[in-house]
């Protein structure tokens, strides 16, 4: 596996990018009929291309890493699932904000940019996921005149920098498509930028995690970031 050491099981976050062992992905579908013939699943992993952690659904062992993989438009966009073990995976680095650019329609740069120089300015780097991920990461074609951009932003703590969230929604307003994303907290809670934007101080925002749902008081997340 490239002879890159495989992360222990608590490494792993939803959203992360891992790719799988080719001898355990051809195991794996030895066991999945369900996935016979379907375009670009049997050199997935030969490819190198990655797949994205998942919410654990109900009742799913958790000594595996849940994983999710969507297809190409073109290929009906389904949506797939898999478990592995830990062992069997080797991290991918996050897709740069460079390569998502270089991935995206002309029409979508000068929204980039601003992005980018908005991360930078409170010491953060956007991670493309959705469509743009996907196109970025395995040069298949995910996007369409009609696709999100969704970023995801990674904080270093558990507090949004003050007037982030204000700033991003400006850029959002002024955008060709529609922005979407999670903001992931140090603890690995992604939070819905826009539901956490309009939240009123005494509310509660859902905070997903790799194995649970749970709701958090807006007190204390912002950190006057809606000033």
């Amino acid at each position: 596996m490239d002879g890159k050491s495989a992360a222990p099981l608590g490494a792993y976050r939803r959203h992360d990018l891992v790719r799988v062992d080719p001898a355990a992905w051809a195991a794996m579908l030895r066991q999945r009929p369900d996935l016979d013939g379907v375009p670009h699943i049997a050199g997935w992993a030969t490819a190198g291309r990655p797949l994205i952690l998942r919410r654990y659904f109900a009742g799913e062992a958790r000594d595996l890493v849940p994983l999710g993989l969507p297809l190409p438009p073109a290929d009906g966009k389904r949506r797939l699932s898999f478990a592995f073990l830990p062992d069997k995976l080797t991290l991918h680095p996050p897709v740069a904000p460079a390569d998502a650019r270089a991935a995206a329609p002309e029409a979508w740069q000068l929204t980039l940019d601003a992005l980018i120089t908005l991360g930078a300015s409170h010491g953060l780097t956007p991670r493309p996921f959705g469509s743009l991920l996907w196109q970025a990461a395995t040069g298949l074609t995910y996007l369409a005149a009609t696709s999100d951009l969704d970023l995801l932003w990674p904080l270093p703590t558990q507090t949004i920098p003050a007037g982030f969230l204000v700033a991003l929604a400006r850029i959002a307003d002024a955008a060709p498509m529609r922005l979407d994303g999670e903001l992931l907290l140090s603890d690995g809670a992604g939070l819905h930028w826009r539901e956490l934007l309009d939240a009123p101080d005494t509310g509660e925002v859902l905070a997903k995690h790799i194995d649970r749902l749970e709701m958090r008081p807006v007190a204390g997340l912002r950190g006057g970031a809606a000033a």
